[in-house]
């Protein structure tokens, strides 16, 4: 069963020299500004995979940056079916979706070990408003969330989801200081193909595909992109084809 991080209230002003750097609400901030928000932050103890840091449903009270690790969020419809909704990686920002309801709209639980920084929501917005920066900061993470959530709501062929996941994956490591052409994958080949809204069968096949035409490398969770540029162009749809309004295509089944 999973167990729910654990939350003790320690707090260090440790944030000038954190490496997640302007990926954070600290790196935009200036150091008068910043001391004041280090004051807010809660760092949690470690939490192993299957760790939940929240639950769909649970009252809003914090968004939280990750720090360490990785976290997966989902979402469970009325007919108790699960849809992945994102893999977040050090430097994201996860709890940003309950703002509106007032309680999280999904679950958000560690794939691996995780530390996070939590920050209460109403005090942050207290000083967002007082702080030209962090707002817009806050809003800039809104609107990545949303564009991330936008581009699988678009009718795309599996072929394009599965390029446009490997090339986010490449860049998302790139920009963390990893290797953008070799990483290890911290989800399950389940968790993707359900994230990518394919069936584990369509996902397997593409992949031996992708591997036969010398675009990736795939042992186990071991991931190598060889072919970027291909994978960049198959990504990269028409216009016409990349507005979430028009006719579906048929996907590979």
């Amino acid at each position: 069963m999973a167990t729910t991080v654990g939350l003790p209230p320690a707090r260090s002003r440790l944030c000038g020299a954190c490496p997640l750097g302007p990926d954070c609400f600290p790196g935009s901030l200036a150091s008068a500004h910043l001391y004041e928000l280090e004051g807010l932050i809660e760092h949690t103890a470690p939490a192993h995979a299957g760790s939940v840091v929240f639950r769909q449903g649970d009252p809003f009270e914090h968004i939280a940056v990750i720090r360490l690790g990785t976290v997966k969020t989902y979402a469970i419809d009325r007919e108790g079916r699960e849809q992945t909704l994102g893999f977040h990686m050090p430097g994201d920002f996860i709890g940003l979706g309950a703002i509106d309801d007032g309680r999280h709209p999904c679950t958000a639980v560690a794939l691996d070990t995780v530390t996070l920084c939590r920050l209460p929501f109403r005090a942050t917005a207290d000083l967002a408003a007082r702080m030209p920066m962090l707002q817009a900061k806050l809003f800039r993470l809104m609107s990545r969330d949303i564009a991330r959530a936008t581009q699988l709501s678009c009718n795309n062929t599996a072929d394009e989801r599965l390029a446009a996941f490997l090339i986010g994956m490449a860049d998302r490591m790139a920009a963390r200081g990893y290797s953008s052409s070799r990483w290890q994958l911290t989800m399950s080949r389940m968790d993707i193909a359900n994230y990518l809204r394919l069936a584990p069968e369509t996902l397997s096949r593409l992949l031996r595909r992708f591997q036969a035409e010398g675009l990736v490398s795939v042992e186990g969770r071991e991931v190598e992109v060889r072919g970027r540029e291909r994978l960049q162009a198959l990504a990269a749809v028409e216009p016409a084809s990349a507005t979430c309004a028009g006719h579906a295509r048929s996907e590979a089944a």
